[in-house]
């Protein structure tokens, strides 16, 4: 079936846990820009798995161990134009979320921005775009919450970690199939 043509069943069950769905990957986003690990690790699911860039954590105590290094790594690699560590928020863009029962599957775009471009006339640090790609998701509903049971973070100007040339959401469809 062709990506824009829909297999999900839009009910009102539907609405109430794409709600969850989206506003845990709001907490998770929040979690990571304000350095709670503790919330961070808090949206997956204990066996859960986050595979990124520099590998893959399985279980809350390691991807709150791995997100909390990566943390600590980016602080030293971006810097503002005073050479302080840049703030770094991301964004989440366009989302597409499938929901079978107590599992689901999403397709996320986001982006980050960072306070680490030039200064402008009055003297102030401008915003910048940095990084971008995919979320790809599988989450299960736990005790009545959703939760991730395996985020992908693919990179899309890294190399061996962009998201490729089909549809993401065609793929995904084929995975809740």
């Amino acid at each position: 079936m062709p990506a824009a043509a829909s297999p999900q069943n839009y009910t009102d069950q539907y609405a109430k846990d794409r709600a969850e769905i989206e506003d845990l990957m709001a907490r998770y986003l929040f979690a990571m820009d304000y350095n709670d690990m503790d919330s961070y690790a808090a949206t997956f699911t204990e066996d859960g798995e986050l595979e990124f860039a520099s590998g893959t954590a399985v279980g809350r105590d390691n991807i709150k161990a791995t997100a909390k290094a990566f943390k600590d790594r980016i602080a030293t690699v971006y810097k503002d134009v005073d050479g302080n560590p840049a703030v770094l928020r991301h964004v989440l863009a366009q989302t597409v979320i499938r929901v079978e029962g107590d599992r689901a599957w999403a397709r996320a775009f986001w982006y980050e921005m960072a306070n680490d471009g030039p200064k402008n006339e009055a003297g102030r640090k401008t915003p910048q775009m940095g990084t971008f790609g995919i979320y790809e998701d599988e989450l299960r509903k736990v005790d009545g919450q959703w939760l991730f049971s395996k985020r992908r973070i693919l990179n899309e100007f890294l190399d061996g970690r962009h998201s490729g040339s089909e549809n993401p959401v065609a793929e995904m469809d084929r995975l809740a199939e």
